[in-house]
C-alpha cells in the first residue's frame, strides 16, 4: 500500500508566460558575428551573455592582464594596506628592466612617486615599468606579486587565467581568457566605485613626458556612456580591449581579441556595445517573496504551499526573446510535509531562443505542518481515490 501511494507521485510541470503591458515591434535582435577571436559581452546587471565568441579559451591578453594588478592594489588601497598618496622609490632593478621596454610611463631610477601616480601611468599610459615598480612595492618583489595575483585569481574563481608577471608582458603560459577579463572588469566597476572612475581619465602627464600621455581606450569620448577599461596588444595576442560603458544605469562589459589593427579594434568595440544597449533590455520579471505558483501537498495541514522565488529575478532579453520566453515550474507532486517556509520545493525554469536555459530554486512560502494518526489514513485513501491534495486543517468541516 505504502508503495502504490509513492508510485503517484509525479512530476507537475506549470508552464506560463511572464506577461508586461510592452507593445513589440516585429524588429527582432539578430545574432551578432564579430572578426575577434575571443569576445564577449555581458550585461552587468544580470550577468546575462548577450554575445560570445571562444569566451572560455585562455589567450595570451598582453596589457589587459594589468587589470589584475589594479585589482590587488585597489584592494589593499580599499582596506587601509596602502594610501594613494604614498610614496615609491623607484628601484634601479625595475628601471634597468623596463626602461623603454614596450609602453612605458618614463619612470627612472631612483624617482620618488605616489601610488596614484603608479596606477595612472598603469591604467591610462599602460605603463609596464609601472606595474613592476608597484608590485615590488606592494609585494617586496616581483615574484612574489606574480604569486598574489595566481592566488587571487583562484580567490575570484578565475578558471581560464594564470600570471607569470605584473605587466602582461610575453611569457610563456600568461594567459587569461574573456570570461575572466569580464568578470574582472565588473569587480573593479562594483567593488571600488571611487577608485573605478580612473579607468575613465584620457589622458595623464608624468613630469612633462610628451611622448605618451593619452588613452589608448578607443571607445572613451566617442561612445556614450564609455567610462573604462584596457588596452592589449602584442604580435601573438594581436588587438584587444576590455571596456564598460553605463547608460541609465545599464552597464555592459566587453572583452575582445585578436582583432587585425587598432582601426578594427576600435570600429568592432563600438559596433558591438552599440548592439548590446540597443537590441537588448533588462526586464524586473519577479521580486523576492512574491507567489508564482502553488504545489500540492501531501499529508499536510495545507493542501498547497505558496511557492516563491528567494531573491529578485530579471532578465537581459532581446526582443524576439523576450516575445518567445517560456517560464515552468517544476516539482514533484505532490510535496511531502512538513514544509518549513524557506525549504526549496521546486524549480523556476526558464527558456528563450538562443539563451542558455536557467533554473532557479523555489522556495516554500509557508510553514507547512504534517496530520498525523486518523487524518494520514483518510488522506492516504482519499489520495488514492480522487488522486488529489486534501485540506486536512484542523478546523475543516
Amino acid at each position: 500500500m505504502v508503495s502504490t501511494i509513492f508510485n503517484r507521485y509525479a512530476l507537475a510541470i506549470s508552464s506560463f508566460l511572464i506577461a508586461t503591458a510592452i507593445a513589440w515591434t516585429s524588429v527582432h535582435a539578430q545574432s551578432m558575428a564579430t572578426s575577434a577571436k575571443h569576445a564577449l559581452l555581458l550585461d552587468a546587471t544580470t550577468g546575462d551573455t548577450l554575445l560570445e565568441k571562444e569566451a572560455d579559451v585562455s589567450f595570451p591578453p598582453a596589457s589587459m592582464s594589468k587589470l589584475m594588478t589594479v585589482y590587488l592594489a585597489f584592494e589593499a588601497i580599499k582596506e587601509g594596506r596602502h594610501k594613494l598618496d604614498e610614496q615609491v622609490i623607484v628601484s634601479d632593478e625595475a628601471w634597468r628592466n623596463w626602461n623603454n621596454r614596450g609602453s612605458t610611463m618614463f619612470l627612472r631610477a631612483r624617482d620618488t612617486v605616489t601610488i596614484a601616480d603608479l596606477l595612472r601611468g598603469i591604467i591610462v599610459l599602460s605603463g609596464n615599468d609601472a606595474c613592476v615598480v608597484l608590485a615590488e612595492h606592494m609585494a617586496g618583489s616581483h615574484d612574489v606579486f606574480v604569486e598574489w595575483l595566481n592566488a587571487k585569481a583562484t580567490d575570484l574563481g578565475f578558471t581560464g587565467s594564470y600570471f607569470m608577471n605584473a605587466n602582461g608582458w610575453p611569457a610563456e603560459g600568461h594567459v587569461m581568457s574573456a570570461r575572466d577579463l569580464a568578470k574582472l572588469s565588473l569587480l573593479l566597476a562594483t567593488e571600488f566605485p571611487d577608485l573605478y572612475p580612473m579607468f575613465a581619465e584620457r589622458e595623464y602627464l608624468y613630469k612633462d613626458f610628451h611622448r605618451n600621455k593619452y588613452n589608448r581606450n578607443p571607445l572613451l569620448g566617442l561612445f556614450p556612456g564609455a567610462d573604462g577599461l584596457k588596452t592589449g596588444h602584442t604580435e601573438e595576442s594581436g588587438y584587444g580591449l576590455t571596456a564598460s560603458a553605463e547608460r541609465d544605469g545599464r552597464r555592459l562589459v566587453l572583452v575582445l581579441s585578436g582583432l587585425n589593427s587598432s582601426q578594427e579594434r576600435m570600429r568592432e568595440s563600438q559596433r558591438l556595445m552599440q548592439y548590446g544597449f540597443l537590441n537588448f533590455k533588462y526586464y524586473p520579471l519577479l521580486r523576492a517573496g512574491e507567489t508564482v505558483d502553488h504545489a500540492d501537498v501531501w499529508l499536510g495541514d495545507m493542501p498547497t504551499v505558496p511557492l516563491v522565488l528567494g531573491e529578485d529575478l530579471g532578465l537581459t532579453l532581446s526582443r524576439r526573446q523576450r516575445a518567445q520566453l517560456d517560464v515552468k515550474v517544476e516539482y514533484l507532486s505532490p510535496v511531502p510535509a512538513p514544509l518549513k517556509k524557506g525549504d526549496q520545493v521546486a524549480e523556476l525554469v526558464i527558456s528563450a531562443p538562443d539563451r542558455s536555459e536557467t533554473r532557479l530554486p523555489l522556495l516554500a512560502g509557508k510553514n507547512v505542518g504534517d496530520v498525523g494518526g486518523f487524518g494520514k489514513i483518510t488522506a492516504a485513501l482519499e489520495y488514492l481515490i480522487f488522486g488529489a491534495a486534501t485540506d486536512l486543517s484542523t478546523d475543516r468541516e
